[in-house]
C-alpha cells in the first residue's frame, strides 16, 4: 500500500482550509485518513501552517509520498532539510551535533525572514489603514462642507425670502395708507369748493332785503318802482269817489 501526505478540504466556498493527513494514495481526497499531522489555512497572510515535525518525518522515513503542496510546505516548515541531514548523519557524512547546528542556525535565519516578513505585512495593513482612514476623513470633510455650503445657502435664500416679504408687507402698509389718506385730501379740496358756491350764493339773497330798503325809504329806482302807476290809476279813483260823495 503506498501512502501519501496530502490536503484534505474543509470549510466554505471561497473560505477553504485544509488537513494535512497521511492516507492511502487509493483513497478519495475527503475520505478516510490514517493520520492528521498539521493544519494549512491560505486565507491568512502570512499562511497558517501548524505541523508535526517528527511525525512527518518519522512517514517521510517510512517511504510516505508527499504531494507537491505538502512538499512545498514540508520545504518551508524545514522537514526536508532535516529529512537529508538525517541522511548525511546515517550516511556518516557529518556528525549529529553539526547536523543540529545546521538545522538551529537555518531555522533561526526561517524564522527572521518570516518574523520580516510579517512586521512587512502589518505595517503594510497599518499604511492601508491610515491612508483608508485619511480618505474616509478627506471625503468626510467634503460632506461637511457641502453639507455647510448648502445649509449657508438655504439661510442665505430664507434671509432674502423675509426681506423680501417685508419688503412687500411695509409696501402694501404704504399702499393702504395712501389710499386711506385719499379720501380725507379729496375731502378737504371739495369742502373749499362747496363752501366757494355757498358764498357766491349768500350775497343774492341778501340782495333783496338790501333792495326792500329802498322801497320802504321811497327812493326806488324807476325800473325797480314798476306798482307804482298801479297805485297812481288808484287815486283819481278815490278823487272821483270824493266828487260823487260831493
Amino acid at each position: 500500500m503506498s501512502v501519501k501526505i496530502r490536503l484534505q478540504r474543509f470549510g466554505k466556498k471561497h473560505q477553504a482550509y485544509y488537513h494535512i493527513v497521511v492516507a492511502d494514495a487509493r483513497a478519495p481526497r475527503d475520505g478516510k485518513f490514517i493520520e492528521k499531522i498539521g493544519i494549512y489555512n491560505p486565507l491568512t497572510n502570512p499562511a497558517t501552517i501548524e505541523l508535526d515535525d517528527n511525525k512527518a518525518l518519522q512517514w517521510l522515513g517510512k517511504g510516505a509520498q508527499a504531494s507537491d503542496t505538502c512538499r512545498a510546505i514540508l520545504s518551508y516548515k524545514g522537514v526536508l532539510y532535516r529529512k537529508h541531514l538525517d541522511d548525511g548523519v546515517r550516511k556518516k557524512a557529518l556528525s549529529t551535533e553539526e547536523a543540529d547546528t545546521r538545522f538551529n542556525a537555518w531555522l533561526e535565519q526561517k524564522n527572521l525572514a518570516v518574523s520580516k516578513k510579517t512586521d512587512e505585512v502589518m505595517n503594510k495593513r497599518k499604511e492601508e489603514q491610515s491612508h483608508r482612514l485619511a480618505d474616509e476623513t478627506k471625503a468626510r470633510e467634503k460632506i461637511a462642507e457641502r453639507v455647510t455650503a448648502k445649509r449657508l445657502a438655504e439661510m442665505e435664500k430664507l434671509e432674502a425670502d423675509a426681506k423680501k416679504a417685508a419688503a412687500e408687507a411695509t409696501g402694501e402698509v404704504a399702499v393702504e395708507a395712501t389710499e386711506d389718506t385719499a379720501p380725507a385730501e379729496q375731502a378737504e379740496e371739495t369742502a373749499p369748493a362747496a363752501e366757494a358756491p355757498a358764498a357766491a350764493k349768500a350775497p343774492e339773497k341778501s340782495e333783496p332785503s338790501g333792495e326792500a330798503a329802498p322801497e320802504s325809504g321811497g327812493a326806488a329806482p324807476a325800473s325797480d318802482a314798476a306798482p307804482a302807476p298801479k297805485a297812481e290809476k288808484k287815486a283819481p279813483d278815490t278823487g272821483d269817489a270824493g266828487k260823487k260823495e260831493k
